[in-house]
C-alpha cells in the first residue's frame, strides 16, 4: 500500500469533497420507489412481491461485511471498482428486464439483481466512510454527519434528475444507473485515498467544515424548492438543465476548500501530525495527545499488523508474554472480542428499531401515498431525502457538539429520534388530512438520526482499526427490519386489505389499495417496535456514559482552548 499524505494538506480535503460524489452514488438504493411502480406492472407482480424486491434492495444496500474485511486489506480505489462493477452489473439486468429486451427472466433472477445492484452502496459508503474518518480522527461525528447527510440527500438528486432530465422514465432512470454511477465512481476514485491525521487544533478546519455543512443545506433546500416548483408549474426543457446546472454546481460547493488551500496557503508551521518530532515542544505534545487520536487505526493497517505480529513473535520467543489483555472500551478491537460485548448487541438493536422500522416506510413510501390520495408521490420521496439529510447532518454535528462540551454520549439522541419516530407512526395510522406530510418530515429526519449517531458511537466504542466491518455489521439492522416489518407485516397486509377492496386482485396486480387500513396495522406495530426501541436506546445510554467521561478526561475529545489552561 502506498505511503499515506501527510498530515494537514489539501488530499484529505480534495478526498472529502470526492466522498461527496461517491455517497450520492452510493444512496442508488433509494431510487427504488422510483421504478418499483414500472417494475411492478412490467413484470405483474403483487406488492407482497414487490416487498420482497425491496427487501432484496435492503440486503444489497446493507450487507457490507465483505467490504469492511476489504477496507483493511486493500487501497481504497479498488473498493470503488468494486462497487462501480456491481452497479454496472445489478442495474443493467433490471433495466433489461423493464425494457423487454429480454423476456422470461425469473423473479429471482431480478431479486439476485437488485442484491448486486444495491450492494455497490455498501462498497462505496464504506471505502469512503472509513478513509476519511480516518483522516480526521478528532471530527468523527462532523465527518460522519457530512457523508450521511449527502447519502441521504441522494434521493433528492435522484428525483431531481428522474423528474427533469429523464422525464419521469423507469428505463431511462435505470439507464443512468447502469451506466452513470460506474463514471462517476471512476473519476472519484484516484482522489479519495488515506492521509496522515493531524493531531493539531486548527481553527481553519472548523470553519472547513462549517462552510461543507452551510453548502449541503443549500443544496438540500435547492431541491427541495426545485421538486416543488416541478410539481406546480411546467418548466421548458431549457429551464430544467438550468436547474439541473446548478444542483451540479452546488455538489462541487466542497471542492472550494482544497482550491482555497491551493490559493490561500497556510504558511504556519504545524507540529501535531503523526511523526517523527524535531523539537522538545513537540515531543512534549506527542505526549499529551489524545487516546483516540493515538490510536494504532490511524496508521497504515497493513504495516501495523505486520510489526505487532513479529513483535508478538519476539515477545513470545523470550517467554514475555502470557496472556493477551483485552480491549477496554474505547481502544481497537477486533470484530471478534466486540461481539461478546453487551454494548455491542444494545447498538445494534437500537440502531435496527429505528432504520428496521423506518426503511419500511420508504420502501412503501410510493403505496402509502396512493392509499392516502396523493397524484405524484415524487413530492414524499424528495421530502423525506430532504429531512433525512438534515438528520444526518444535525445529528453529527450536534452529538459531537455535546460530547466535547457536556460528555453527553451520542446515543441519548436516538433515544429522542425514536419517541419522535413513535409520534409519527401514529399520525401516519391516524389517516388525518394534511398530516401525511408532516409525519413524513418528522420520521425522514429521524431516520436520519439513527445513521449518523450509530457511526461515531461504534468507532469510539470500539476504535478505528477494525471499523469497517464493525461498521457493516450494524448496518445489517437496515435488511432485517426490511424483511421482518416491510415483507413480512406490511406487504402482507396491505394485499390482503386490497383484495377486499378488489376481488381477484392478486390476480390483477396492477390494482391498487386505498385508504388508511392498507397501512393501518402496519404503523401500530411500528410504534411499538420503537417504544421498545427507546427503553433499549436509555439503557445503552447508562451503560456507556462512564466511557464518554473517561475518554473526555483523556483529551480524546478536544476542549475548548479557554479550558485547558
Amino acid at each position: 500500500m502506498p505511503a499515506a499524505v501527510k498530515a494537514g494538506s489539501r488530499p484529505p480535503w480534495v478526498g472529502l469533497a470526492a466522498a461527496v460524489w461517491v455517497q450520492v452514488a452510493a444512496g442508488n438504493g433509494y431510487n427504488f420507489p422510483l421504478y418499483s411502480p414500472s417494475l411492478k406492472s412490467v413484470m405483474g407482480y403483487n406488492q407482497q412481491q414487490l416487498t420482497m424486491l425491496g427487501v432484496a434492495n435492503d440486503i444489497g444496500e446493507n450487507f457490507g461485511m465483505v467490504a469492511g474485511v476489504a477496507c483493511n486489506r486493500f487501497p481504497p480505489w479498488l473498493v470503488l471498482l468494486i462497487g462501480a462493477a456491481c452497479c454496472f452489473l445489478g442495474f443493467g439486468v433490471l433495466w433489461l428486464a423493464v425494457t423487454q429486451t429480454v423476456s422470461g427472466l425469473s423473479y429471482w433472477v431480478l431479486w439476485l439483481a437488485l442484491c448486486i445492484a444495491t450492494n455497490s452502496s455498501a462498497w462505496l459508503g464504506t471505502g469512503v466512510l472509513v478513509t476519511n474518518m480516518r483522516n480526521f480522527p478528532l471530527s468523527r461525528g462532523t465527518v460522519a454527519g457530512i457523508l450521511k447527510g449527502y447519502v441521504g440527500l441522494s434521493a433528492a438528486v435522484y428525483t431531481e434528475i428522474y423528474t427533469g432530465v429523464l422525464h419521469d422514465s423507469a428505463t431511462k432512470l435505470l439507464l443512468f444507473l447502469t451506466l452513470g454511477l460506474p463514471v462517476i465512481c471512476l473519476a472519484m476514485m484516484y482522489f479519495v485515498r488515506p492521509c496522515t491525521p493531524t493531531l493539531e487544533e486548527d481553527s481553519s478546519e472548523y470553519g472547513h467544515f462549517l462552510f461543507t455543512q452551510i453548502s449541503s443545506v443549500v443544496l438540500g433546500l435547492y431541491l427541495l424548492a426545485t421538486t416543488v416548483l416541478d410539481d406546480v408549474t411546467s418548466l421548458g426543457n431549457a429551464v430544467t438543465y438550468t436547474l439541473f446546472g446548478i444542483m451540479v454546481l452546488l455538489l462541487l460547493a466542497p471542492l472550494a476548500i482544497p482550491l482555497k488551500m491551493t490559493l490561500y496557503p497556510n504558511k504556519r508551521k504545524r507540529t501535531g501530525a503523526l511523526g517523527p518530532s524535531s523539537s522538545s515542544d513537540s515531543l512534549t505534545a506527542d505526549k499529551s495527545e489524545p487516546l483516540l487520536a493515538e490510536s494504532s487505526s490511524t496508521m497504515n493497517i497493513q504495516e501495523a499488523d505486520d510489526a505487532s505480529d513479529v513483535d508478538m513473535l519476539l515477545a513470545e520467543g523470550e517467554g514475555a508474554v502470557k496472556k493477551k489483555r483485552r480491549p477496554k472500551r474505547g481502544e481497537d478491537f477486533e470484530f471478534r472480542e466486540a461481539l461478546i460485548k453487551a454494548d455491542f448487541w444494545l447498538l445494534f438493536f437500537v440502531y435496527f428499531v429505528g432504520v428496521g422500522s423506518g426503511v419500511t416506510v420508504l420502501n412503501n413510501l410510493a403505496q402509502i401515498g396512493i392509499a392516502a390520495g396523493v397524484d405524484d408521490t415524487t413530492i414524499l420521496l424528495s421530502l423525506f431525502s430532504f429531512c433525512n439529510f438534515i438528520g444526518r447532518l444535525g445529528a453529527g454535528a450536534v452529538s459531537e457538539y455535546f460530547v466535547r462540551s457536556k460528555m453527553l454520549p451520542r446515543p441519548i439522541w436516538m433515544t429522542c429520534a425514536q419517541v419522535i419516530m413513535i409520534i409519527a407512526y401514529l399520525l401516519f395510522a391516524s389517516g388525518l388530512n394534511g398530516t401525511l406530510y408532516a409525519s413524513t418530515a418528522l420520521l425522514g429526519i429521524c431516520y436520519g438520526v439513527q445513521f449518523s449517531v450509530m457511526v461515531p458511537t461504534a468507532s469510539e466504542l470500539f476504535g478505528l482499526k477494525h471499523f469497517g466491518l464493525i461498521y457493516n455489521f450494524m448496518l445489517l439492522g437496515n435488511p432485517l427490519g426490511a424483511l421482518l416489518f416491510s415483507a413480512g407485516l406490511a406487504g402482507y397486509v396491505y394485499d390482503i386489505e386490497a383484495a377486499k377492496q378488489n376481488p381477484g386482485y392478486l390476480d390483477a396486480s396492477t390494482n391498487s389499495c386505498l385508504g388508511p387500513n392498507c397501512f393501518r396495522l402496519t404503523f401500530l406495530v411500528l410504534a411499538g417496535v420503537c417504544s421498545l426501541g427507546t427503553l433499549l436506546s436509555i439503557v445503552l445510554t447508562l451503560r456507556i456514559k462512564p466511557v464518554y467521561q473517561m475518554l473526555y478526561a483523556s483529551g480524546s475529545f478536544r476542549q475548548p482552548r479557554s479550558s485547558q489552561h
